[in-house]
């Protein structure tokens, strides 16, 4: 008989990284969410900044001690879902059993296909509910880039002084993600960086605007700073004004351009359910590599 996985839960993401580091680096363009999110965690904890106690990164081990599987829990808003990557159904539905047993609510599981599927489907067992999607992601990997058609206007870097265009475009992206695709607006649970954050992400010169020939600011595209050499862009953000003119695409290829300048892979998200952005993702050289979802448990 097959041992069963191990299931090591930590709140440190120093230690979770010192762990998964070399699974994360052997697949990075996978891993991006969980290596993007704990690097950036683990810089705000070494600067003095206290993390949600009940945070939690996660190492799944097979019989061997080999790492086969990584998950987390860092999400601040409601339902809170954990994120897992690819893990054996074994591993996932472990999980599902390690919740229950510490007493841990989860009506909301989301990350990669089939193992976020496994894990949500053991949660409603035991605990009750019944799954269903509420987005289905695909994850896209930049292979050779082909710029579109230039339109007027210029790529710059966002600063300080606008911060609150920022904050206000980052607000307005999943509410306007889920109309485009869809669904009612606001129907996707997802995390708005605050201010303090986004400020980081400005000095850190990871947010950009396109801007038309009279300088004003009509587009927004953000990127993470590559983890294991690989970059995620997003969120890429047009006013409803201002759609259908070029800018997103001519945007993210001059982003793209420079995150491939710098060294950087570049991958980003699409909600599968906006032929729009898949569409144009498609054009400029993206090609899909792994499907995700996120689920959530009905009562």
């Amino acid at each position: 008989m097959t041992a069963a996985p191990t299931l090591h839960f930590c709140a440190d993401p120093g230690e979770f990284l010192a762990d998964a580091e070399a699974y994360l680096a052997a697949d990075p363009v996978v891993g991006t969410v969980v290596a993007s999110v704990t690097r950036r965690m683990a810089a705000r904890r070494a600067e003095g900044v206290a993390l949600p106690e009940d945070v939690w990164w996660l190492v799944v081990r097979d019989a061997a001690g080999a790492v086969v599987g990584v998950a987390m829990r860092t999400a601040p808003f409601p339902p809170r879902p954990p994120f897992l990557l690819p893990m054996p159904r074994e591993a996932a539905t472990a999980l599902a059993e390690a919740w229950h047993q510490r007493g841990e609510r989860v009506r909301a599981v989301n990350g990669a296909l089939p193992a976020a599927r496994a894990c949500a489907d053991e949660v409603a067992r035991l605990d009750g509910g019944r799954v269903a999607v509420a987005q289905h992601t695909r994850l896209h990997l930049l292979d050779r880039l082909t710029p579109p058609a230039p339109v007027p206007g210029a790529l710059r870097a966002a600063t300080t002084d606008d911060i609150d265009l920022v904050t206000a475009w980052f607000g307005a992206f999943t509410a306007d993600a889920d109309e485009q695709a869809g669904r009612p607006r606001g129907a996707s649970a997802h995390e708005t960086p605050d201010r303090a954050e986004l400020l980081h992400r400005i000095r850190d010169g990871r947010v950009w605007f396109w801007t038309d020939e009279s300088g004003a600011p009509v587009h927004l595209t953000a990127a993470n700073p590559p983890s294991f050499g690989v970059a995620r862009v997003g969120p890429v953000y047009t006013p409803p004004g201002q759609r259908g003119r070029g800018w997103a695409g001519n945007a993210v290829a001059e982003v793209s351009r420079r995150l491939t300048a710098e060294g950087a892979r570049v991958c980003l998200f699409t909600d599968q359910a906006n032929p729009v952005s898949n569409r144009l993702y498609a054009r400029l050289g993206f090609r899909p590599v792994v499907d995700m979802v996120n689920l959530v448990l009905v009562d």
